[in-house]
């Protein structure tokens, strides 16, 4: 990865963080991220708590821009795959919080979806290069990465839904109740298939995140809290199934080696 690129990605990354502090703090257009997602009670929407995550997603997204300027970084064909994308992604990060927070939800749905394909492309690259990764690797550059496509994959569901609502859909006659089970059912198989074929227990497990603190939020609907807590424990299961056969195949491939 060249110089110029390393320093923009910082930079690109200190704009997330500063515009997130904003959000929360400011806040822009006098609400924080939380109020308006609570102005828009789709019942997807996770339990407050499940955002914290985004502590753990910037904190790995730090180590990452700081281990591309290290010399193992410099010859890793990992780290040169993101190119331009990282920077990409934080750009369309901050564009998000900017069209949600001043309430534009089908601008913000467009750009989560731009923010999606940013990070598909991203996770893509790192992914298909078969050689097996370092630790450092492992932890800062595919961690990271599995952990915020994953939140973005279900954040776009939420996203969906808030504009879905906002917009009054009448969902072709079928109750919210059952939207939501149908919406719990395809993120369930998203997760499966991305996780299985790329062998990422990571990412199953943010899936297994959210649909728990679905289930477990204040007032929710007691089929949805039940469709929820089946689709975390088979997701669950899968995450352990992914973690042991990965775990075999690079015990394999060492010994190969």
């Amino acid at each position: 990865m060249k110089n110029y690129w390393k320093w923009l990605n910082v930079i690109g990354l200190a704009a997330v963080l500063f515009v997130n502090a904003l959000a929360q703090w400011l806040p822009i257009n006098n609400k924080t991220t939380g109020e308006l997602s609570a102005k828009y009670p789709v019942l997807i929407t996770p339990a407050p708590y499940a955002f914290s995550i985004w502590s753990v997603i910037y904190i790995l997204l730090i180590g990452f821009t700081a281990y591309q300027f290290t010399r193992r970084a410099a010859n890793s064909k990992n780290v040169q795959s993101v190119g331009p994308w990282f920077l990409i992604s934080c750009l369309l990060n901050v564009a998000w919080i900017l069209a949600w927070q001043y309430e534009k939800l089908l601008s913000s749905l467009y750009i989560m979806a731009a923010l999606l394909l940013s990070l598909i492309t991203i996770y893509i690259s790192i992914r298909i290069i078969k050689l097996s990764p370092s630790i450092a690797e492992s932890l800062l550059v595919r961690l990271p990465f599995s952990l915020y496509l994953g939140w973005i994959s279900t954040a776009s569901i939420v996203n969906a839904a808030v504009v879905l609502y906002a917009s009054k859909w009448d969902g072709f006659g079928l109750s919210d109740i059952t939207w939501t089970i149908i919406m719990l059912t395809a993120a369930s198989l998203l997760a499966l298939f991305i996780g299985i074929h790329y062998k990422d227990t990571v990412y199953i497990l943010v899936f297994v995140w959210s649909f728990i603190a679905i289930a477990v939020k204040e007032g929710q609907q007691s089929h949805v809290t039940i469709a929820a807590f089946i689709g975390a424990a088979v997701l669950a299961a899968a995450a352990v199934y992914v973690f042991i056969i990965s775990r075999k195949r690079q015990s394999s491939f060492r010994s190969d080696r």
